[in-house]
């Protein structure tokens, strides 16, 4: 229907009005894309490298820790290892200005970073394949802050070589490949980690996991080098001008159009996944106090939770679709919170996979609803023309807090106990949606008045301007494939 109306609107022998020819809209993603172009392929295995790390320094790692006896209060602070995921933005835009000696002459400024990043993430994880928790606790969390750290990096090189290797019409296709293979790490260095460490030791499964960086090695080596370049320098260069661009103007556009509202927003957004990030650290060891063996874990928790959650996902998109973004934000809010008390429910009873099994599905279906509900809520909130920094802003806000307040966990456990910490996570959910009806309904864009061409643009674009659904593909807020990666 969609395509018949753009084709109304715009005949394939018309140019729109200026001579600005019409583009067509993104397309799905296809198997076969996958073997036609090469670039393709190289952004699913890049994808899969990418994705493969995240797990071995947050879940997988405080798996290990408890199973390693290591006293909870300490699990709970080894959550801060995780930080430069949230902190990468720091020195992300040094990946463009400084090259890496000798290898980015020959390989490309970006190839050349993912060579060095993934080799150094495949060397951290050696490094905590033969550290012991238990007779060198600070040598592999010296390991896990490593890993995090060049994963973290890597991150920006591949998701900055996926955007200049591809134009905005493959941009869709590109996103959904690397979510693809991101998916495929996170369930690699999930179950297949666990599955390897219950027949094998953790020495082994982690070494497998420092072999399989190989994939996103090759991946890059194969790879075609799209750098952009440099600016010429034509004088001296107006920081400070630069800096008011780049960072206050954006901020000021949210402030002009929110008022005091914005801090409110901002509160929201910093809350609204927090009991989430302050709770997953602790599900791990409670499998463990329980009683669960790796193998039930990497089954029940690391396999079908993810597709529940992939479930959970679609979900949130057919809620925004049918229900409109401001009910889909509260629901999510009260069954994202809610869903702990399925958690405090499991502490409270013997260790029975079933019981396992509808615990972890409420809570990873809950959490995915609500990760897609909040992804569109910020990026409703951008403007055309600071839409990246704004994000940024916001993407960051939402991760940090719950990661910083994630820390004390441990110790909230040791003094009042598994179904008490759960039960008080859930109790964050209240605040969170009062807020909700508090400014959900903040005007988000502002959209002035269009003539009929310009509408028509819009639309050909592939950007309608009316409630979409964040399940396809083709509609909805573009929302960037490494934050949708953090909501796994």
């Amino acid at each position: 229907m969609a395509d018949a109306a753009n084709s109304k609107t715009l005949p394939k022998d018309k140019t729109l009005p200026g001579g600005t020819p019409p583009k067509a809209p993104p397309r799905k993603l296809r198997l076969r894309d996958i073997t036609e172009d090469k670039r393709v392929a190289q952004m699913l295995a890049l994808g899969f490298s990418s994705g493969l790390p995240l797990l071995l320094v947050l879940g997988t790692f405080t798996l290990r820790l408890a199973d390693s006896g290591i006293d909870i209060k300490t699990i709970g602070l080894f959550s801060y290892v995780a930080l430069p995921y949230s902190l990468k933005f720091l020195w992300a835009p040094s990946i463009d200005r400084v090259d890496v000696p000798f290898l980015a002459q020959r390989l490309g400024r970006k190839r050349a970073w993912m060579i060095v990043t993934q080799i150094a993430t495949a060397l951290a994880l050696v490094l905590m394949a033969f550290a012991d928790p238990k007779d060198h606790l600070a040598l592999i969390g010296l390991g896990a802050f490593l890993v995090a750290f060049c994963a973290a990096t890597q991150d920006v090189v591949i998701d900055g070589w996926r955007i200049e290797a591809a134009g905005t019409d493959l941009q869709g296709i590109m996103a959904a490949t690397s979510n693809l293979g991101y998916r495929f790490g996170l369930i690699l260095a999930g179950a297949g980690a666990l599955y390897v460490a219950a027949y094998g030791g953790w020495t082994l499964a982690y070494l497998c996991m420092a072999a399989l960086m190989g994939v996103g090695l090759i991946a890059a080596l194969l790879a075609t080098p799209y750098d952009r370049p440099r600016e010429a320098a034509t004088g001296k260069r107006d920081l400070p001008a630069a800096v008011r661009r780049a960072v206050l103007e954006p901020l000021t556009e949210l402030h002009a159009r929110m008022g005091n509202a914005l801090f409110a927003v901002l509160a929201l957004v910093a809350l609204y996944r927090m009991p989430d990030f302050v709770s997953g650290v602790m599900a791990n060891p409670l499998y463990i106090t329980l009683g669960y063996g790796k193998a039930e874990i990497a089954t029940i928790v690391k396999l079908f939770g993810i597709w529940v959650g992939i479930a959970g996902g679609f979900a949130g998109g057919w809620s925004i679709a049918r229900l409109g973004m401001f009910p889909t934000l509260v629901i999510g809010a009260f069954i994202a919170a809610a869903s702990h008390l399925s958690l405090a429910w499991l502490a409270l009873g013997e260790p029975e996979q079933w019981r396992l099994a509808i615990a972890v599905s409420i809570e990873s279906l809950c959490g995915s609803f609500a990760g897609i509900a909040l992804i569109a809520y910020m990026s409703s909130l951008t403007t055309p023309g600071f839409a990246a920094t704004q994000y940024a802003l916001f993407s960051s806000l939402y991760a940090l807090p719950g990661k910083l307040v994630a820390g004390t966990s441990g110790f909230v456990v040791a003094a009042y106990g598994f179904p008490t910490f759960f039960a008080m996570t859930a109790a964050v959910g209240i605040p969170v949606v009062a807020l909700c009806f508090a400014v959900g309904r903040i005007p988000q864009r502002t959209t002035p008045a269009e003539s009929p061409e310009e509408a028509a643009l819009e639309t050909v674009q592939g950007n309608p301007t009316g409630p979409v659904g964040l399940a396809s593909a083709e509609a909805g807020p573009e929302i960037p494939p490494k934050v949708a990666r953090a909501q796994t």
